[in-house]
């Protein structure tokens, strides 16, 4: 995020039904909202109804606000997460965006809580939601199903190309993916990739990182090597694999030395 791209790093989506439209995270600033809400504009009048946070990282929820409208639809530990994390990211996030841009951001909290599984009725259109029962990615990770079209908007469960950023369980991921894996589509949006992947074959890369990431460090733990050393040696075999790596992976394997230490 910079105030180049005015923090459209991540891949939002947006499903068409015959009563209502739902968008599924709405950009890094809510330029990126506004931008959004015009595109949708420009090929249905059908009313913008709900707006689904994938979970609570800046790039996705920051364009909040350019629809303020709408019924804001999350993981039920959501707005808990936004709370204590929210003022720090507009802090944070000011050099990176800009103070005009970050003066518009607003920090909006779901107010349809999905606990489990529920669905969402568009007309004749219907979003199967699913909140992760642990935490993965982050710590309220939600995924939509567009049963219609047989598509996985993964969030930032789903990275392609783009190194994964670990803020939550390398284990818990995991496990998530495995799961996930089951659901019935044919194609996925990740959070981050700007492409459609097949399903679930989409996944074999970020699952071989995520189990890289922890066979590693489960080996230099077991072997006493120290965190402070440990971390340049995780995960060095899919350096070639990813942009960004060297942005990401030394915090992702700083985190599941940590989580794996003392299992």
């Amino acid at each position: 995020m910079d105030p180049a791209n005015a923090g459209d790093i991540a891949n939002l989506g947006v499903v068409v039904g015959g009563d209502a439209v739902a968008v599924i995270d709405t950009g890094g600033s809510v330029a990126v909202g506004a931008a959004l809400r015009a595109a949708i504009r420009a090929i249905t009048k059908v009313p913008i109804r709900y707006i689904i946070n994938t979970h609570e990282h800046p790039d996705h929820v920051f364009g909040n606000a350019a629809f303020s409208d709408a019924t804001f639809v999350g993981h039920h530990r959501l707005p808990a997460v936004l709370a204590e994390r929210g003022p720090y990211y507009l802090q944070s996030y000011r050099d990176q965006l800009g103070p005009d841009e970050i003066a518009k951001v607003r920090i909006i909290p779901p107010g349809v809580l999905v606990q489990d599984e529920s669905t969402l009725d568009l007309g004749g259109r219907v979003l199967h939601l699913r909140a992760a029962a642990s935490p993965a990615h982050s710590h309220c990770d939600l995924a939509v199903l567009d049963a219609a079209s047989s598509t996985l908007f993964a969030g930032d469960l789903l990275f392609v190309r783009h190194v994964p950023v670990l803020d939550g369980s390398l284990m818990g991921w995991l496990s998530l993916l495995r799961q996930l894996s089951a659901t019935p589509a044919l194609r996925a949006v990740p959070g981050h990739g700007r492409q459609v992947v097949a399903w679930p074959s989409g996944l074999a890369d970020e699952q071989r990182y995520l189990a890289t990431l922890a066979a590693d460090a489960r080996r230099l733990i077991a072997e006493g090597v120290p965190l402070g050393q440990a971390v340049a040696r995780i995960d060095q075999a899919e350096r070639g694999q990813w942009q960004l790596f060297d942005d990401y992976n030394p915090r992702n394997a700083t985190a599941a030395y940590g989580e794996l230490e003392w299992q």
